[in-house]
């Protein structure tokens, strides 16, 4: 079969792109293991199908690169947005997209008919650790004790339709040998579904610096989701207030964060690179 696929990036985190209003996908797990390798196909952090809803303008199924299905990807529902936009399949600067972890609606700020900023209603934080889930007592999981590899860990743990461990550290994340402990985090016993880890600098209070080690894909240049439950943490742990916007430095560019009593919004650059077709 020959599919059409557009690649696109929020931040430097870059996912294949299929439109399955036109086309359909039959084994998108093995799809995402194959054409994300970054040497023998084309590569990226995974796949996104784009698909049409019964509830919403457009619904979002988004594959890690193991082959895994994510139930949310802040970076790549921009994207999503950007094409439904651009492709004139929904021309609409306020949009409502379908995912695993229920339904987001996004506002697109548009310059020259082009899409160049995307907030999202991330909905609210989800803070009880049976329900992130994270095998912790009590009604949320902050500045709790965690050994991993040896070392004792105090650890903030959020969800914001992905299971997240957030650490702060006065290290620079640059430091930080997130290739050793990434894995080690990710696949600890105390979470059941695994979690993804974000690796803190605060540089003011409304400034943060992150490195990410994604479950099901390892690091990856931007993650919004754990740009989003960062700030969540921050804001627990006294680093940051609430409802103002925080800048978040990431690999791969910056994402702005506000966390509300009411959600998550984050607003961030979603970016087109290229189309093409793949023999598959």
């Amino acid at each position: 079969m020959v599919y059409n696929f557009t690649k696109m990036h929020g931040c430097g985190n870059d996912y294949i792109y299929f439109d399955c209003f036109k086309q359909n996908i039959e084994n998108p797990e093995k799809m995402s293991e194959t054409l994300s390798d970054r040497h023998f196909s084309i590569g990226g952090d995974g796949i996104v199908m784009i698909c049409p809803s019964q509830v919403a303008d457009a619904k979002m199924r988004m594959f890690n690169i193991d082959g895994s299905e994510g139930k949310m990807c802040g970076n790549a529902i921009r994207c999503v947005a950007k094409f439904l936009y651009e492709r004139d399949i929904c021309k609409k600067d306020k949009l409502s997209i379908e995912t695993l972890s229920g339904i987001k609606y996004l506002d697109l700020k548009i310059k020259d008919d082009k899409v160049v900023l995307v907030t999202v209603d991330m909905g609210k934080a989800i803070l009880k650790p049976a329900e992130i889930p994270a095998k912790f007592d009590g009604e949320t999981a902050v500045k709790e004790k965690m050994e991993v590899d040896g070392k004792v860990y105090e650890v903030t743990c959020v969800s914001m339709g992905n299971p997240h461990c957030i650490i702060f550290d006065e290290r620079d994340p640059d430091n930080i040998k997130i290739e050793k402990i990434g894995p080690k985090f990710e696949k600890n016993e105390l979470f059941p579904e695994q979690v993804n880890t974000e690796f803190i600098k605060v540089i003011d209070e409304k400034t943060l610096k992150m490195r990410v080690w994604e479950r099901g894909s390892g690091e990856t240049l931007a993650c919004g989701t754990g740009a989003c439950a960062s700030v969540v943490a921050a804001v627990l742990n006294g680093y940051c207030k609430k409802g103002e916007d925080i800048t978040v430095h990431l690999v791969g560019g910056d994402l702005v964060i506000n966390y509300t009593d009411d959600a998550v919004f984050m607003t961030g650059p979603a970016e087109f690179a290229f189309d093409g077709t793949v023999k598959y």
